[in-house]
């Protein structure tokens, strides 16, 4: 039976981020696991660690198109079976393009359709009410589609009640902190007067420069780094993470790290209400707020200040977050993929 073949249509730059990269990612790491071959379709510029992330899984790049027409048109030149859309920006026309040309089509999404007509749908978001035609939508944290460097580094058991002197923290904001919350950020923790060990993921070097101008306090130390690879590791050794509440809350969860997380954009803000409520994370409000407010600043300032002294508090948050994952979101998704492609013939499982 012929090798099935994957095309993966996302954008990661400085502006928009790396998220759209990141679950493609996790998706094509599967596909590859079960034989199948993998392509990704767009613009990989201005991210190092991106383009990297490709090459490492043998992973070619093609140019995105963004019309419908040149969504089929590329799709028959490089004879894909499946073409799987994450994108804001796109055409919404695209995917019933695509479907009409018989080219089976998933479509990622955040809490709105935009009105695609897809062969499946799939909003990762906790808790998400999208409504999409029966027997089309994977809902759910379930689903969440997580790489093989996060599920590897998943601990057996949440996190113990462990009381440290100075905690070890991190914070990041994405793959390049295109809305510049790390300096934000990083002036709330060391606020709180606390001892600390604190690193920052500098997305951009002119965040690492502004974060080279801060003063740390008493007990208190800042290193800022690059982009890096080794985030899972990172994120296991750290006390309590400060992060944006976007695609790398799942990888939090699944990690079971005690975490805070803030709403950088619009888009992040249906979900991270919805992690806060059900106690997954704790909430710091929302970017815009911290910079211009502040009411919202000692409020935040309070909340990181609390979870730094609680060690019980800390663990609560991993016991909750921990639970929320099970790292099978991926394995999930391609079935339901490969089902759609193949009803009644069981192919690359």
């Amino acid at each position: 039976m012929s090798t099935v073949r994957v095309g993966l249509r996302c954008d990661a730059g400085p502006q928009r981020g790396v998220g759209h990269l990141v679950r493609c990612l996790a998706l094509g790491e599967e596909f590859l696991a079960r034989g199948a071959t993998v392509e990704v379709f767009g613009t990989v510029d201005g991210v190092g660690w991106a383009a990297g992330q490709l090459a490492a899984r043998g992973i070619p790049l093609h140019p995105g198109p963004d019309t419908p027409d040149g969504l089929v048109e590329a799709a028959r030149r490089h004879d894909l079976d499946v073409l799987v859309l994450d994108s804001y920006e796109l055409d919404p026309a695209g995917a019933g393009a695509l479907r009409a040309a018989g080219v089976v089509t998933l479509a990622i999404v955040d809490g709105d359709t935009r009105g695609q007509d897809a062969d499946l749908y799939l909003d990762q978001n906790f808790g998400t009410d999208l409504v999409a035609p029966a027997g089309r939508l994977l809902a759910g944290s379930e689903y969440a589609l997580l790489r093989e460097e996060v599920l590897a580094a998943r601990p057996a058991t949440a996190r113990p009640a462990t009381e440290v002197d100075r905690p070890s923290m991190l914070a990041f904001f994405g793959g390049t902190d295109a809305a510049g919350a790390a300096p934000v950020l990083t002036e709330l923790l060391l606020a709180t007067g606390r001892p600390m060990d604190l690193t920052v993921v500098a997305g951009r070097p002119e965040m690492a420069a502004r974060l080279a101008r801060m003063t740390p306090g008493p007990g208190q130390s800042l290193r800022p780094v690059p982009p890096t690879d080794r985030l899972p590791a990172l994120i296991a050794a750290a006390d309590l993470v400060v992060s944006a509440a976007g695609t790398s809350t799942w990888e939090l969860c699944c990690l079971a790290a005690p975490s805070a997380l803030v709403c950088v954009v619009d888009n992040q803000r249906e979900s991270y209400h919805r992690v806060v409520a059900a106690g997954l994370v704790a909430g710091l409000g929302e970017l815009p707020q911290l910079i211009a407010d502040g009411t919202a600043r000692a409020t935040a300032i309070h909340t990181l200040d609390g979870l730094l002294g609680s060690a019980a508090r800390r663990a609560e948050l991993s016991t909750r977050a921990r639970s929320a994952i099970d790292g099978h979101g991926r394995t999930r998704v391609v079935d339901a993929i490969l089902d759609a492609l193949h009803p009644h013939v069981a192919q690359v499982r």
